[in-house]
């Protein structure tokens, strides 16, 4: 499992995927999100804009990305 950590108290679901490397580009992520292909804590969602905060858990394509707070 992948951990990525924030400064802020959230960050927008498109952006934590591009930001783990699981995508390219926001065009792709736009792509996989609307399409279904992700998840948060087990539910599908397909807003690119959903605010994923600290010990949420997204899921694509098998890999996991767990978000934390950057406590620097």
């Amino acid at each position: 499992m992948q951990v990525i950590k924030i400064k802020d108290d959230y960050i927008k679901l498109g952006q934590l995927i591009k930001l783990a490397g699981c995508v390219d580009n926001g065009v792709e992520a736009k792509f996989y999100i609307q399409n279904g292909s992700v998840s948060v804590n087990g539910q599908t969602d397909t807003r690119r804009g959903r605010k994923v905060v600290p010990g949420d858990i997204v899921s694509f394509n098998g890999e996991e990305v767990k978000v934390e707070t950057n406590d620097n």
